[in-house]
């Protein structure tokens, strides 16, 4: 479900935006200009989505490591079989990063993936926080309660699609056309009616659908016009190129007048896009540096990299495009690992770690400005997985670790209680997969409190907010 398909209720909506009429509920139209009053001091924020698609293993990306938890942790997580994925202890060859949060945690110590020693750089210095247990609830939820089905439950739970899907619009089982990033975008494009205010380069992503607001999909490089539109075609001159009327003309007909309407969009789009766009490389946004794969020591380009470098060159345009607020969604995919997860994680992780490095360093001095308080990037992903393994690699979970970076985070801390380190404690839903004990609703709840939303604001984009006691966790500075 990574991939959003419109519905009959998308398209009746479009219909009737065609036709002039708003199918924005009131409320939100109200909020949408308390929300433009709010930004009327001139400030900029970015929030930027990095999806982990197919289940990020969280056991293996943030560890406890106090004797308990690591005695634990070996015990079960290594195996007989050739593929063991535990990995090797602090100090050793290939061995874990030691973190320090500046919160203690009742004696527990704290360790990053072997990959991650760029990430662990930023943690250290305070610009990333790690946001431990972070799942799909509808309320908050005991082991006794999901073993008696006593409360709501999201529905389909350990299943990709549904999973990517509740994630990205925080509604039971994802059912509904619009995301929780698109929901903020409507409540922000509705008073600046910008193209640009929602923008992908991983292709359609459902957490960036919006009712009014429209996502805007560039590739990982940029914006990709329509090829051929301004040069000869089948002989004829750029001048009599036909190509545009035909592709753009007005109908009567309604499915060809949404078409041609979606076309002319795209065109226009992109020719402002790139006008403005300060190019990759030299004399714009510096290219990412190569990457180094941790298995094999080879180096390589890194796409996630270069999704941020065009990320970072629309956050340096925003002015020029005379926006305040953007909402951004990248991803990185091969995270479900039932297979070879020992090579396979630390290669991503790695390629994540360096990706989120090099934002934040292109951040600090973008066009010859910091704008690192005004951009935020956080994780998700589809879910946890379990803690004990099958042979090589583990199974689909629930809950995981996540991390927010930049410079408005509170960072080098650790946020929520991370979970006893085993098998059979008061979390295991089943093979050490974790109960969440932070609501998908509170973190972003949390992220949008900082973009600006107000509390009505807030329970309009999350409408289960109001069954968890806290709505912000903290982790933000109010900047």
């Amino acid at each position: 479900m990574s991939q959003h398909h419109p519905s009959r209720r998308r398209f009746v909506g479009n219909m009737l935006a065609l036709a002039g009429g708003s199918s924005l509920p009131f409320t939100l139209n109200l909020a949408a200009m308390g929300s433009a009053a709010a930004q009327e001091a001139g400030d900029y924020k970015a929030l930027v989505c990095l999806f982990l698609h197919g289940g990020n293993d969280h056991f293996n990306t943030v560890l406890a490591t106090d004797p308990d938890s690591w005695s634990a942790y070996q015990r079960i997580r290594t195996t007989t079989d050739t593929g063991s994925i535990a990995l090797p202890a602090a100090g050793l060859a290939g061995g874990v990063l030691p973190i320090t949060p500046s919160t203690a945690h009742a004696g527990r110590n704290f360790a990053l993936h072997p990959s991650m020693q760029a990430m662990k750089n930023l943690f250290d210095g305070g610009r990333a926080a790690i946001v431990t247990n972070v799942g799909t609830l509808l309320r908050p939820t005991t082991l006794a309660q999901y073993k008696a089905g006593a409360v709501a439950l999201p529905p389909r739970l350990f299943s990709h699609n549904d999973q990517q899907a509740q994630w990205q619009t925080s509604q039971p089982g994802g059912g509904t056309d619009f995301g929780w990033g698109g929901r903020m975008a409507d409540l922000i494009s509705a008073s600046t009616a910008s193209a640009f205010t929602a923008i992908s380069t991983a292709g359609n992503a459902l957490f960036l659908s919006g009712q009014e607001a429209r996502q805007y999909q560039v590739s990982g490089t940029g914006p990709a016009p329509i090829r051929r539109l301004n040069d000869s075609l089948y002989g004829l001159s750029a001048a009599a190129n036909p190509l545009r009327q035909i592709i753009t003309a007005d109908t009567s007909e309604l499915l060809r007048k949404e078409h041609a309407a979606v076309t002319a969009r795209a065109i226009d789009a992109e020719a402002k896009l790139s006008s403005v766009l300060p190019p990759a490389g030299a004399g714009g946004v510096a290219d990412p540096g190569l990457y180094i794969n941790p298995n094999t020591g080879g180096t390589a380009v890194n796409p996630l990299a270069v999704q941020l470098q065009t990320v970072a060159r629309i956050i340096a345009a925003h002015g020029a495009l005379g926006l305040k607020r953007q909402v951004f969604y990248v991803s990185l995919n091969g995270f479900d690992t039932h297979d070879f997860q020992r090579a396979n994680q630390a290669d991503l992780l790695a390629r994540l770690s360096h990706a989120i490095t090099y934002f934040d360093t292109t951040l600090a001095s973008l066009q010859g400005t910091d704008v690192r308080k005004q951009v935020t990037l956080f994780t998700a992903s589809d879910f946890g997985r379990t803690f004990s393994s099958n042979g090589d690699g583990t199974d689909h979970g629930w809950g995981s670790h996540h991390f927010v970076v930049g410079g408005a985070v509170k960072g080098k801390n650790i946020y929520g209680s991370m979970p006893v380190t085993g098998l059979g404690h008061e979390l295991d839903v089943g093979s050490g997969a974790l109960l969440p004990t932070i609501s998908v609703d509170q973190y972003g709840a949390t992220l949008a409190s900082w973009f600006g939303l107000s509390a009505t604001q807030i329970t309009d984009v999350f409408p289960n907010i109001g069954n968890f006691s806290t709505r912000n966790l903290g982790f933000m500075n109010a900047v």
